[in-house]
């Protein structure tokens, strides 16, 4: 189980993304706890299901998280489809043909919509997908605040400009991440994602 200790890192560094990217929200731990007690219960279970048919989901659900966190904030707008008003996220270069996990979060968000219509919102959802996904593989866990509301917007040019370029030089990417508060160091374990996803 040589990937540990980078997906330990990752997981630290997208709940350090999750905590510090301003949201405007009052999030809590147990705001579900009245209103869907058993929404955890049922978001875990459907992600150690994803992972356990494929063990390199894990990395994709934080890695989806991570880019999901780093253009509007952790709002679930990368979750959007294209429409006629939104220039999904799921297009910009970054994303497109690397992103993954978006069924897994839908079929979470499905089970969760039969126990609690229309209480849980998909950006929570992933929140605590990525989570779970870390623990699922041994990794660490944390507790997620909740009370994310969804996002009725995507950006397409947000995500090309704030998302990490597969191509940007190296002073490029440590500003990149510095403007979100993160280190070099945090660049390199969270750009050092996607070498784990085969290894998993």
């Amino acid at each position: 189980m040589d990937s540990f200790p980078t997906i330990a890192v990752i997981s630290i560094l997208v709940l350090f993304l999750a905590n510090n990217i301003q949201t405007e929200a009052q999030l809590s731990p147990t705001f579900y706890d009245a209103t869907c007690p058993q929404a955890l219960d049922t978001i875990r279970t459907s992600i150690r299901r994803a992972v356990s048919r494929e063990r390199r989901m894990a990395a994709s659900l934080i890695r989806l998280h991570f880019h999901d966190c780093f253009v509007q904030g952790c709002d679930g707008s990368i979750l959007l489809d294209e429409t006629p008003t939104i220039q999904s996220e799921k297009t910009a270069r970054p994303n497109n043909n690397s992103t993954r996990g978006f069924e897994v979060i839908e079929a979470a968000k499905r089970e969760v919509e039969k126990i609690c219509p229309g209480v849980v919102s998909c950006a929570d959802i992933l929140s605590v997908a990525a989570r779970d996904a870390s623990v699922a593989v041994g990794g660490p866990t944390w507790q997620v605040k909740l009370g994310r509301r969804d996002s009725i917007t995507a950006s397409r040019s947000a995500a090309e400009s704030n998302l990490p370029s597969p191509f940007a030089n190296l002073r490029d990417l440590i500003s990149n991440f510095k403007n979100k508060g993160l280190s070099a160091r945090d660049m390199v374990a969270l750009s050092g994602e996607d070498t784990i996803t085969s290894r998993i």
